[in-house]
């Protein structure tokens, strides 16, 4: 698909190109009661120069969130800032954004990637909280580790996102049936909660977020001890106001950036009647 044809139908999805419109459309999001989480998009960058200038466009949104006082953190690839690179240079750059949240008294999320990462991307963590507190990092239910995972990264002040995952995996690690991932999902979210762990239920799945919701109410989990999270643009039905206006805390993910076209057909895979919505949108009558 042409990224001509393509940019109508991931307009929904992508919060602009560049800092300003990004911050614009994090401003509404507060505005409507939820916090958010932006990340600028791109992934396993080969150079290093292009490593070090997304690492800086980082550090700077941290200074634009402190300027504008939005309630919005920042969610990192480490292949985006060099990992694909070496390792070396991700814990170089990562450790420059983590100055940049610290001196903001910000939050750093590293996201996770495909399994041929993750062991790196917890060493980073690891390497990370070592030096300051507000770190976190994500948590695939898909993968049959991620448990294990859990249970030795569940320390004081542990925060993670957990979501499904996306990448695709060969079933010797990951479960491929979506029960199975779900049922994973609620293995997670006690096995977090059992250890005191702070997570984000990362999903759109409306009848996982029932399971979620039935499982806090029946164990009296305490709410500042989890929040909602959902991607920018995802249609809700209305469900995150409902939950916002139940005492839950919502948290928007906002993805920007000139490399919109690959992130946006992932997008559009998982949800293809966006595309009969824009073009209802683009043809109906004045």
């Amino acid at each position: 698909m042409p990224k001509w044809i393509a940019k109508p139908f991931a307009r929904p999805y992508v919060a602009g190109e560049t800092f300003d419109e990004a911050l614009v459309q994090v401003k509404t999001i507060n505005d409507h009661g939820f916090s958010a989480t932006i990340d600028i998009l791109g992934e396993h960058v080969t150079n290093i120069d292009k490593a070090r200038s997304i690492t800086n466009q980082y550090c700077d949104l941290y200074r634009q969130i402190d300027i504008n006082q939005l309630d919005c953190n920042i969610s990192i690839k480490p292949t985006h800032v060099g990992l694909f690179i070496s390792l070396a240079e991700a814990m170089a750059n990562i450790a420059s954004i983590l100055e940049s949240a610290k001196n903001y008294n910000n939050f750093l999320r590293l996201d996770m990637e495909n399994s041929l990462y993750t062991d790196q991307t917890f060493e980073l963590f690891k390497h990370c909280k070592s030096t300051y507190k507000n770190v976190g990092v994500v948590i695939q239910s898909y993968l049959h580790r991620s448990l294990e995972d859990a249970k030795q990264l569940s320390a004081i002040d542990f925060n993670a996102r957990i979501c499904k995952g996306i990448y695709q995996e060969a079933e010797t690690i990951a479960f491929q049936g979506s029960e199975e991932i779900k049922e994973n999902f609620m293995t997670l979210a006690r096995a977090l909660s059992a250890k005191g762990a702070y997570a984000g239920y990362a999903t759109h799945d409306q009848d996982l977020i029932d399971q979620l919701l039935a499982w806090i109410e029946s164990e009296n989990i305490p709410p500042d001890k989890f929040e909602f999270q959902v991607l920018y643009g995802v249609p809700m039905a209305g469900r995150l106001e409902e939950l916002r206006n139940q005492g839950y805390k919502i948290r928007v993910y906002v993805p920007f950036g000139p490399d919109w076209f690959d992130y946006s057909l992932r997008r559009l895979k998982e949800n293809p009647d966006i595309v009969g919505y824009v073009i209802k949108n683009m043809f109906k009558n004045e």
